[in-house]
């Protein structure tokens, strides 16, 4: 078992090791709704030419891989991808750790993306909704920062404090994506297309949640969870979750089941759009 203060002592260690500027906790334990099994994850920012062979020795010494073996593999930065980067996935003390590689200077111009309202999605694989480039800025608002010599992972976590009113106005204006989605998404559900339809109804959900959130200031980092979480928030409309979950729940390639769905997006991303637009109109 991980004790309390053994990711800290792990983050000494990495911040050592070269081109590591600092170290923090992320995912589900820095949010403080972990489950027992969840992962511990830390993300390594790093600057310049990252010393791989010393962190791999490094883990050599601290841990085991996933599946028992002596020596644990890590990759080369941008080994699982362009916005994930690399890393590995380890055990420490018996409990799954990841060290995730995250490029500085790349996560200094996401928060700066972030401050203005600059809101895209790229492409990654396991992120079936899509990456959005300020997950980088909501990893950092969200997470615990464990090792900071030179105090910049700080710096830029003051920098996002308070959520920033630009981001919150550019989610809720993505919901012109989800609309027409689901207008043009019809025909598709008219003729049973019901692969089709699934993945248009995903990604309007994903955007309605999304603005919800954001309308409430919150950082929401993966799809993962994201109906949960964000229905869980205490501003979220009651019942917002479950409409959500609905709109995809018993599909058939059935035209009249797949029209009734897509009806059912179209009233959950209008309850979103009025619920951004009464959340604007309360702020001072």
């Amino acid at each position: 078992m991980l004790s309390d203060d053994r990711p800290t002592a792990v983050a000494d260690r990495l911040a050592r090791v070269g081109g590591v500027v600092g170290v923090a906790l992320g995912g589900s334990r820095a949010r403080g709704v972990a489950r027992p099994d969840s992962d511990v994850d830390l993300g390594l920012y790093y600057r310049g030419p990252l010393d791989v062979p010393g962190l791999r020795k490094l883990a050599a010494e601290l841990a085991t891989d996933r599946d028992g073996g002596a020596t644990p593999e890590l990759t080369e930065p941008g080994g699982w991808g362009r916005w994930v980067d690399g890393g590995g996935w380890l055990t420490i003390d018996g409990v799954p750790v990841d060290w995730l590689y995250r490029d500085l200077d790349r996560v200094a111009a996401a928060c700066a993306a972030a401050r203005r309202g600059a809101l895209d999605f790229g492409f990654q694989v396991g992120h079936p909704f899509g990456f959005a480039e300020v997950a980088y800025a909501g990893e950092l608002a969200l997470g615990r920062v464990l090792a900071d010599p030179d105090g910049e992972l700080g710096r830029l976590r003051a920098g996002l404090d308070p959520y920033p009113d630009a981001l919150a106005a550019a989610f809720a204006d993505r919901l012109d994506e989800a609309r027409f989605l689901l207008g043009a998404v019809t025909k598709s559900a008219r003729r049973g297309d019901l692969v089709f339809v699934a993945g248009t109804l995903f990604r309007a959900v994903g955007l309605a949640a999304h603005a919800v959130a954001a309308a409430q200031h919150r950082w929401m980092i993966t799809e993962k969870g994201l109906v949960d979480e964000v229905g869980a928030l205490p501003g979220t409309p009651a019942g917002f979750a479950g409409r959500a979950r609905a709109v995809l729940s018993g599909l058939t390639d059935a035209p009249d089941v797949l029209g009734a769905a897509v009806e059912h997006a179209v009233a959950l991303v209008a309850e979103a759009d009025d619920f951004c637009r009464r959340r604007r109109s309360e702020q001072p």
